[in-house]
């Protein structure tokens, strides 16, 4: 079965542990062998791998899966809006911190904003490809002056790559470091800044490097899709 753009598909060699979605296809021009361009569906991964190596996954498995997911989320959400409401007398003596949330992934942009209002946070989403964030974060910063930033997408190393101290070797990681200091000079008069920035798989070594001189969460432990949201949420309420 010709495997497209869009398809929901498992790694064969990697047991089809996780599900990706096939976000583009490209042809090597020496080789001419046509590779997928993988975004996960679950965790914030990008990956490459060889159409030979890619295997549909049927639409029961993706419902049930997506259905997991939900009931997760809802779960988590359920309970940050139990404990606002019973802070309600707290949380109207207090101002809600301002959340700018750049993502690279559209699906997860919308959602984000969804559960953000959910949440009853006020959070600015935008939804910018990871290779652009350094070059616009700086004016939204300015324009929105927010509390906290939000600066994902998907990442991964590439494939072959070995030495994990080399930012070469991973996709998007570097962006996310520069989006981090780009911010930094944004923020008006020196405003400390709480960034909650990386992917799935990115060189958080870096991203947290002293020389930023902030105050910043890893994401390692935050790779499913609510872990920022609900980060924000708990760092929101000052």
């Amino acid at each position: 079965m010709e495997i497209r753009k869009g398809d929901i598909v498992g790694r064969i060699s990697y047991g089809k542990d996780i599900l990706f979605y096939v976000d583009r296809i490209i042809k090597m021009k020496k080789s001419g062998k046509a590779y997928a361009i993988l975004k996960g569906v679950q965790y914030r991964i990008e990956a490459d791998a060889p159409l030979e190596d890619l295997e549909r996954i049927e639409r029961e498995q993706i419902e049930t899966e997506k259905r997991g997911i939900e009931t997760k989320i809802k779960k988590r959400l359920n309970k940050g809006i139990f404990i606002k409401e019973k802070n309600r007398e707290i949380n109207n003596k207090i101002t809600n911190a301002l959340i700018l949330h750049l993502d690279g992934d559209r699906k997860y942009s919308l959602k984000s904003d969804r559960y953000y209002k959910k949440l009853g946070l006020r959070a600015v989403v935008k939804n910018i490809p990871e290779n652009r964030q350094p070059q616009v974060i700086g004016s939204l910063v300015r324009k929105y002056n927010p509390d906290i930033i939000v600066i994902t997408g998907h990442d991964g190393m590439i494939k072959n790559g070995t030495n994990y101290n080399d930012i070469y070797n991973y996709r998007n990681s570097k962006y996310f470091i520069n989006s981090v200091i780009e911010a930094k000079r944004a923020a008006r008069g020196g405003k400390d800044l709480v960034i909650f920035a990386g992917a799935c798989q990115s060189f958080f070594e870096a991203i947290m490097d002293s020389r930023s001189k902030l105050c910043i969460f890893s994401c390692k432990s935050i790779n499913r899709f609510y872990g920022s949201i609900s980060s924000c949420r708990k760092n929101s309420n000052y």
